[in-house]
């Protein structure tokens, strides 16, 4: 057994294990990432995985295995089990000394210092790769947006999150300050008076007691399974932290010493589930504190208490240990002592205790025979006495602030991040009650916009209506053209400007940097949220909702990046209509380039406007000038397949969306914007002759369509007719149900218009379980709803149609095959109560599998003809 460097200060490792990185890099196959960094929209193409359920047979296999399953928020995506195809007779025999070297790999795997074992050698394709190894590999070879999606993920999926990511090979550690910012914590907050409420915030921005839980040299007792237990309810085991016994035979870490996790235990306003009655962090230093003295030194600066675990205290221990004197941080030691070393340990432990301001009680003993929830819930109130008393809580942001001291690398630091924040906050500071920046700052998308929406749609009905060129169009066209030119005379207000100084950075990463900035600058800015009764938990989630309730049509929209576009949409639109009448020469254009920073935007990923959610219409020079610049683009990648999701706001439909494609469409009735938002999602150049598209273009309806037959007959009519274009320029469309029984009407009548085109999409109808939060298992698909007898609402809308009364159930539209398998039964999102629940396995496993039959459908041309963009603006024209 090896001792502890004598170089314990030193940040550097020994060239030997800087060697160690290249090779686990080499073995993973990501050595090909460290110049050019793996993108998120690298991790985001569809490609042949896509569409099967594969396991992993080779050790480069498991990242792009790891982050599908991240993707689809899996909660099995940590495991590294390889499936060899391996032919009988080609397999080694067992070694005689087998069991000998599984005991060494159970000691080193989790607690035990791998260098302790210098023999041990890098996985081999037959042994499973140990799952943080995998993960700091694959964030050190990932760019920050990726980083960002990982950890988003990560935290959807209960996983501990990475806080300092280590890099032996270029000697530094990154604080991941960054990657941390997106996600959004939401937890039930108990005044000491007064009546409880939901709150939400930034994880990097909540300040929270926090405790770190190290080891020095050797312990018997796991650090992680000693958290999990302190996390976990008595009847709710949770594995945040991953441990030795989550998987047999993994192997030892190799480069994930001086990781140090995250992770929070947030209150759900329930007594028999809450083990803290206020948010608390929890931290996890991989290895031994003596060869990672400077994640340690962190620990202690920004931690309220330290618990060390360790077997014994040797004096090298007590010398280190010793130059923590004058601390302010709490320290308690958890032993485990070997046969022969007590007396040892409590030389050293009193000469500790003046030193580090302990007393006997910070000092607990556990062994074989130690009661073990006993000795959890001695464990729990320590921290909750030390949380209650004044201790020290500090924001993610502010511990990076302690990182940099320290001379770690934070991850935010870079120029382009910096100066993209600059301008967020030079833009946000001027907002001080964001309905009255939207009315004064943002004025063409307001009365302007809404009165030249209500011409078109009056011009429209017209022309639909086959009248003759008359006195009245003219007048309406005259109007239309008097709205056009009041806005073209206005300027781009400041805060636009500045925006659009933004998305125009030459430099790539920066104009990223800013969105993502923007997002969060606004959200800050924005209007709090009202608080929520205890038993609304249930259907929260931040940036990841979507099970909510949906009996209000239309709710106030937060300020967000959406708006600062649909502005240069309506500057766009108002000189596309002069032009085009001829009241403007096209080299007096001013705006003609805003379809081409917009279209960069939706190609990094952000969703674009296709439907205003304010006045519920289509800015079609805008869309269509996006499009072409999309073929523009694309080039000779421009076959489409247009897939869209329709349904009541809170019937799980964006959700369904993001946890099937990665996208970014905003979830739950009050999170984000009204209207219809399109994604692109790329195919895999070497699939997508297989596939028979380059491109599938997402598109989310919102909260555009209701849940009931809405008493004004036009705004029933306007939902159908949006219903109707969305449905119209899809090849696919997926229709997502709270209730068995019940299309939303607008959908409906949206089918009987385009059954009568002969255009009806591929469909496929989804009915999510948003009362059961821990569904047993998935039933992929179920017939009955299909064939039961429609619902009143479904009934009206087939009845305004004039089709009402030979329709008995859903079964004789003529669009729907009952013995074709159109409907699926898709289980509880929620495996627990949130804000702790994961996301449970049924709803990740039926989510794919419905993408696996979308995408086969493709394949296989039942999603009718395939687009190319041209094809495409020519039908958003007609439509």
């Amino acid at each position: 057994m090896r001792g502890v460097s004598t170089d314990v200060f030193s940040p550097h490792p020994p060239t030997a294990e800087r060697s160690r990185l290249q090779e686990m890099l080499s073995l993973l196959g990501l050595e090909t990432y460290q110049a050019q960094k793996l993108s998120l929209q690298d991790a985001l193409q569809i490609s042949s995985d896509s569409m099967r359920n594969w396991a992993p047979q080779a050790p480069k296999d498991l990242p792009w295995n790891f982050l599908r399953k991240l993707q689809a928020l899996n909660a099995e995506a940590r495991n590294t089990t390889m499936v060899l195809d391996v032919p009988p007779d080609a397999r080694p025999m067992e070694k005689e000394s087998q069991m000998e070297e599984e005991i060494i790999y159970w000691d080193a795997a989790d607690d035990i210092s791998a260098d302790i074992y210098s023999f041990s050698e890098l996985p081999t394709p037959d042994t499973p790769v140990n799952p943080l190894d995998l993960l700091c590999a694959l964030l050190l070879s990932s760019d920050g947006f990726l980083q960002q999606e990982i950890v988003l993920k990560m935290s959807l999926c209960q996983f501990a999150l990475p806080l300092v990511l280590p890099d032996s090979e270029n000697h530094y550690h990154t604080f991941l300050l960054w990657a941390l910012r997106a996600v959004v914590r939401t937890w039930w907050a108990q005044p000491p008076r007064g009546v409880g409420g939901l709150r939400e915030d930034s994880a990097v921005l909540s300040r929270a007691p926090t405790f770190a839980f190290v080891r020095m040299e050797v312990s018997s007792n796991s650090k992680s399974q000693l958290l999990n237990a302190v996390l976990s309810p008595s009847h709710r085991p949770r594995d945040c932290f991953w441990h030795r016994d989550l998987s047999v035979g993994t192997n030892p870490r190799e480069i994930a010493d001086g990781l140090v996790e995250v992770s929070w235990f947030l209150p759900s306003g329930r007594e028999d589930l809450d083990v803290f009655p206020e948010p608390v962090a929890f931290l996890n230093l991989r290895g031994d504190i003596g060869s990672h003295w400077l994640q340690f030194k962190l620990l202690t600066e920004i931690s309220s208490a330290v618990f060390i675990l360790t077997d014994n205290i040797s004096r090298k221990d007590y010398k280190l240990l010793y130059s923590l004197r004058g601390s302010a941080t709490k320290y308690y030691f958890i032993l485990s002592p070997y046969r022969g070393k007590r007396n040892t340990n409590l030389r050293f432990l009193n000469k500790l205790i003046p030193v580090l301001k302990m007393d006997h009680s910070h000092v607990l003993v556990k062994v074989s025979s130690t009661d073990s929830a006993g000795f959890v819930r001695r464990v729990r109130s320590i921290v909750a006495h030390v949380a209650r008393s004044p201790c020290r809580r500090l924001s993610v942001e502010e511990m990076a602030h302690a990182a940099r001291k320290l001379g770690l690398r934070v991850d935010e630091d870079c120029d382009e991040c910096q100066r993209a924040k600059q301008r967020m906050e030079r833009i946000t500071r001027r907002i001080k009650d964001c309905d009255a920046y939207r009315r004064d700052e943002l004025w063409l998308q307001g009365d302007p916009w809404r009165k030249a929406a209500q011409v078109e749609k009056e011009l429209c009905q017209a022309q639909r209506a086959g009248d003759p060129p008359d006195k009245g169009r003219a007048e309406l066209g005259h109007r239309l053209l008097e709205l056009r030119a009041q806005q073209n005379r206005q300027d781009p207000a400041w805060g636009l400007q500045e925006f659009i100084a933004g998305i125009s950075s030459p430099s790539l990463a920066e104009k990223q940097y800013f969105l993502r900035w923007m997002e969060w600058g606004l959200a800050r800015v924005a209007q709090p949220r009202p608080r929520q009764p205890p038993e609304t938990i249930l259907s929260l989630r931040p940036k990841h909702c979507g099970m909510v309730d949906f009996g209000e049509l239309l709710w106030p929209e937060p300020l967000g990046v959406e708006h600062f576009l649909r502005e240069m949409g309506q500057f766009y639109e108002a000189e596309s209509c002069l032009v085009e009448a001829g009241k403007l020469p096209a080299g007096q254009r001013r705006f003609a380039h805003f379809p081409g920073l917009a279209l960069e935007l939706l190609l990094k990923g952000l969703p674009l406007e296709l439907i205003d959610g304010s006045t519920l219409s289509t800015p079609l020079h805008w869309v269509t000038g996006l499009l072409k610049e999309l073929h523009v683009r694309l080039e000779r990648r421009s076959r489409l397949v247009v897939l869209s999701a329709l349904g009541a706001p809170g019937t799980g439909k964006s959700t369904l969306l993001n946890t099937m494609f990665g996208l970014r469409f905003a979830t739950g009735r009050g999170c984000g914007p009204r209207g219809a938002f399109m994604q692109l999602v790329t195919v895999a150049e070497n699939f997508s002759q297989d596939l028979g598209c380059d491109h599938i273009l997402v598109i989310d309806s919102g909260g555009l369509i209701g849940g009931a037959l809405t008493a004004a007959g036009e705004r029933f009519e306007l939902e159908a007719s949006l219903a109707t274009l969305l449905m119209g320029l899809s090849n696919v469309t997926v229709v997502s149900l709270a209730e068995t029984r019940d299309i939303p009407p607008a959908v409906l009548h949206a089918f009987l218009r385009l059954e009568k085109t002969g255009h009806v999409p591929n469909y496929q109808f989804v009915y999510q379980n948003l009362q059961d939060a821990c569904a047993p298992g998935p039933r992929p698909r179920d017939r009955r709803p299909l064939l039961d007898p429609p619902g009143d609402v479904s009934r009206a809308g087939a009845q305004m149609e004039k089709q009402g009364d030979g329709i008995r159930t859903l079964a004789d539209l003529a669009f729907c095959d009952p013995e074709k398998q159109h409907v699926w039964h898709i289980p509880g999102l929620w495996h627990g109560v949130p804000p702790m629940a994961a996301v449970s396995l049924g709803y990740s496993e039926a989510i794919f599998e419905l993408k696996r039959c979308l995408l086969e459908n493709i394949r296989n041309g039942l999603s009718n003809q395939n687009k190319n963009i041209q094809q495409l603006i020519e039908l958003v024209r007609r439509l």
